[in-house]
């Protein structure tokens, strides 16, 4: 198993299907934001670098806007340090920590959950950095987590076992399923 991990919390993007920010909304005794920085950080993470115009939690805005979650990555890849990383959408406050320890223990370079691109580990050196560069240069279609694990050929655990903990909340009927689940 995987000793020492760090992570990426995204958590900027338009939020346009939401109509609000998602980061901002609230969970728990704060935000999803908060939460699931506390999560990752419980579950034992070294340090949670947060995607997006956050600075309460020293967020790195986006230097390209409107490039996804894979243009986000890709901007922040020069950041990250070699070792493993978790990918973390703001949107999953179900996550649990047996999950993440579960994508941890893959000796892959790249897994995450059979038809979910997140959450995601990536083991990060000048190969994966290399790929990620190139995936997120690419247009709109061609620049996707998807693309991305394709190439790194990921490991894909089965989706059974985590199916509640992977819903995330991407419209306001979402985000009202998702609150009625706590």
């Amino acid at each position: 198993m995987t000793r020492e991990w760090r992570a990426v919390l995204l958590a900027g993007g338009r939020s346009s299907r939401m109509g609000t920010e998602k980061a901002a909304l609230p969970w728990g005794d704060g935000t999803l934001l908060k939460h699931m920085r506390t999560l990752l950080l419980a579950a034992g993470a070294n340090d949670v670098v947060v995607s997006g115009n956050h600075p309460q939690f020293d967020g790195i805005p986006d230097g390209m806007p409107d490039t996804g979650p894979m243009g986000a990555l890709a901007q922040l890849a020069p950041r990250l340090q070699d070792g493993t990383w978790m990918v973390v959408p703001v949107d999953m406050p179900l996550l649990s920590a047996d999950l993440l320890q579960a994508l941890l223990a893959t000796d892959a370079a790249c897994a995450c959950v059979e038809d979910h691109p997140l959450p995601m580990v990536l083991r990060i050196d000048a190969r994966v950095r290399a790929v990620m560069d190139e995936i997120g240069a690419c247009e709109e279609r061609a620049r996707s987590l998807r693309a991305l694990q394709a190439r790194l050929q990921a490991r894909c655990m089965p989706a059974p076992p985590w199916r509640a903990a992977l819903r995330n909340c991407n419209t306001p009927e979402a985000w009202s399923a998702l609150r009625a689940m706590r």
